[in-house]
């Protein structure tokens, strides 16, 4: 085979060419491969770790709004309003000027979190315990007595929350009340914080309860929180199958109704046992079958052998129309 031999202006365009298509094919690597990286979404709560944050806290808020409610003989609501991730001197600087702050050691792990209750439920509380109706009071430091009285809140608040929280195993203890200018020195101001804000409303009035876990106990308990939540979601095929053989035996109430059929007043007016009450139906017209109030299909009334039965004509669809 003869060999062939490039010009000197051939291999010119050859170089040219490779020149001019590289970059472009770098550029295109580049843009395929290379991702804008956010180093601020690190550790970020995920899906599946906030949704079961969101299930034991509602158990903690419906726990409390019970419980709390008896002991203040009063309507009371408590409800999840946000769980989030951020710096705790961001949560420092939601804290209103006049509050209750407290911190609250977390067993068996042995640190801190704090704890924030907004000072306008506190003259309703200590007005219900002392026998009033709770009404609102100034928005003002805590005497000694009140001061009290609202440690009493805060146990059972963490009690609640030891309750709601047991599949993660952790208790609260409180601790004691601290100044605004100590609750820097509980948490590390540039730590990243799981706060959790709830509202509680009372007949006469409303306030937050705000909580911040530092680092160490949310990044763990987020990832225990996340292994239980994936258990729970998933079952054995031998689990499964149990569940539909069992479910297949439960029994529901029946019934076969006529028609619904409308009469004159006039016609009931002086019914009497041994009266025959005309319904205007068909001797052809089809009963609907209902199976626990829902109906089903349309039937016949039929007999089997000594009971009574029903023949099937049509199913209904599941709205409960034909």
């Amino acid at each position: 085979m003869a060999e062939k031999t490039l010009k000197q202006d051939e291999i010119d365009a050859l170089f040219e060419a490779a020149h001019s298509t590289e970059p472009q094919a770098e550029q295109v690597k580049t843009q395929l491969n290379v991702i804008p990286y956010n180093f601020s979404s690190a550790g970020q709560i995920s899906t599946d770790q906030l949704r079961a944050i969101s299930m034991l806290n509602d158990l903690f808020a419906r726990n409390l709004t019970h419980n709390m409610g008896a002991w203040l003989r009063t309507k009371l609501q408590v409800n999840l309003v946000s769980a989030e991730q951020i710096q705790f001197n961001e949560f420092l600087l939601r804290i209103p000027e006049i509050c209750y702050v407290a911190s609250v050691r977390l067993e068996p792990l042995g640190v801190l979190s704090v704890l924030q209750l907004d000072l306008g439920l506190a003259p309703p509380i200590v007005d219900l315990l002392l026998g009033g109706e709770g009404k609102e009071g100034p928005l003002r430091e805590l005497t000694m007595i009140e001061e009290s009285i609202l440690g009493s809140v805060i146990d059972i608040i963490c009690r609640e929350l030891t309750i709601a929280w047991q599949p993660v195993g952790l208790s609260f203890v409180f601790e004691r009340r601290q100044m605004q200018t100590q609750v820097a020195r509980v948490i590390s101001v540039t730590e990243k914080t799981l706060c959790l804000s709830f509202e509680i409303r009372m007949q006469h009035s409303s306030g937050l309860l705000n909580l911040a876990f530092p680092a160490i106990v949310s990044n763990t308990i987020l990832r225990r929180l996340t292994t239980e939540w994936g258990r729970l979601r998933r079952h054995s095929n031998e689990t499964l199958n149990l569940m539909k053989s069992k479910a297949k035996r439960i029994r529901f109430g029946c019934s076969l109704q006529l028609p619904t059929v409308r009469i004159a007043a006039r016609e009931l007016e002086h019914i009497a046992p041994g009266d025959v009450l005309r319904l205007n139906l068909s001797a052809n017209a089809l009963s609907e079958w209902r199976v626990s109030g829902r109906p089903l299909s349309m039937g016949r009334p039929m007999r089997n052998g000594s009971h009574r039965a029903a023949h099937i004509e049509s199913l209904l669809t599941t709205g409960g129309g034909k």
